[in-house]
Order: C-alpha cells, then sequence, then structure tokens
C-alpha cells in the first residue's frame, strides 16, 4: 500500500508547475492573434521583404502560439524591416586567400508589435537575426540568392520565440 501510494505521489508530482495553456510574456497576456503586413526593406536585396514576409508568417504558424489574422481583426500588428544583410568569409580557396570558397550571410530583421486597438501604444520591439553558410559556385549572386530564405527563416523563428516565450 506505502508503495502504491508513493508511486502515486511521485506520478502526481512529476507535473509539478506545467500548465496546459501556453506560458506567454505578461505582455502579450492579450494578444490572440497578430497581422503581419508587408516586411520593409532597408537593404539592396531585390525582392527580400517578401521572403522575409512569407518566414515571418510561416514562423507564427509552424508556432502556433498566435493566430494570424488581417489588421482589421486582430489583437496586435507586427511591422518590421529588413535592416541588414552581412557577408562575412568562412573559407578561402587554397591558392587565393581574396577569393571565397565558403560564405556565411547574417540577416538582422527590426521589428516592432503594436496594439491593434491603440496603435500608439508598443507591446514588443527589438531585432533578430539569422545566418546561413553557403559555398561558393561560378555565379556568386545566385549563391547569395539561394542562402538568403534559410538565414530569414532563422531570423524568423528567433523573432516568433521572443513573441511566443520571452526568449
Amino acid at each position: 500500500m506505502r508503495f502504491l501510494a508513493s508511486l502515486l505521489a511521485l506520478a502526481l508530482a512529476s507535473c509539478a508547475g506545467y500548465r496546459i495553456d501556453g506560458a506567454k510574456p505578461s505582455a502579450m497576456g492579450g494578444v490572440e492573434s497578430i497581422a503581419v503586413p508587408m516586411f520593409g526593406n532597408d537593404t539592396l536585396h531585390p525582392r527580400a521583404e517578401a521572403l522575409a514576409t512569407s518566414a515571418v508568417t510561416e514562423a507564427f504558424i509552424e508556432d502556433g502560439t498566435y493566430r494570424l489574422a488581417t489588421s482589421t481583426d486582430a489583437d496586435a500588428i507586427l511591422t518590421g524591416a529588413i535592416q541588414d544583410i552581412d557577408y562575412a568569409q568562412i573559407r578561402s580557396v587554397r591558392l587565393d586567400t581574396l577569393r571565397p570558397a565558403e560564405l556565411q550571410n547574417t540577416v538582422t530583421l527590426r521589428w516592432t508589435l503594436h496594439d491593434a486597438a491603440d496603435p500608439t501604444r508598443v507591446i514588443a520591439t527589438g531585432t533578430s537575426t539569422g545566418n546561413s553558410r553557403f559555398f561558393v559556385d561560378s555565379n556568386l549572386q545566385t549563391s547569395r540568392n539561394n542562402a538568403l530564405p534559410d538565414a530569414l527563416q532563422r531570423a524568423s523563428e528567433a523573432l516568433v520565440s521572443r513573441l511566443a516565450n520571452g526568449f
């Protein structure tokens, strides 16, 4: 009998501290749905704003903490822009150290979450970064274009994690 009682106490205590609903940050307590209009682009990379917007909406859908809605039906509106895209050389060609063989791109997203009822009220703001590594082939521009969505996806996941989990 003591064994069963201790087993039952252990089973019930193992779930202590967990809640069925999500553990959103306190500032996001009243937010259930978010609108994501087209992001801006402060860089010279063409069509990057569409890739960033798609990456952010996909990250919200995968996370599932918030619903996506139109600007008229949402509790909050997320505005953002691609602030910077940096490239750094990881490896060079063996006989020519100035010619890259592998590069890393780092994308910085600047974003602000506004209350939909009162757009002057800022709920959260910040920057999120994501990076990706890629090998350089004969066409550097194509290599950069192919690596950009991966870096934007990582930055978007960091953005949504900050809004959903607080970190």
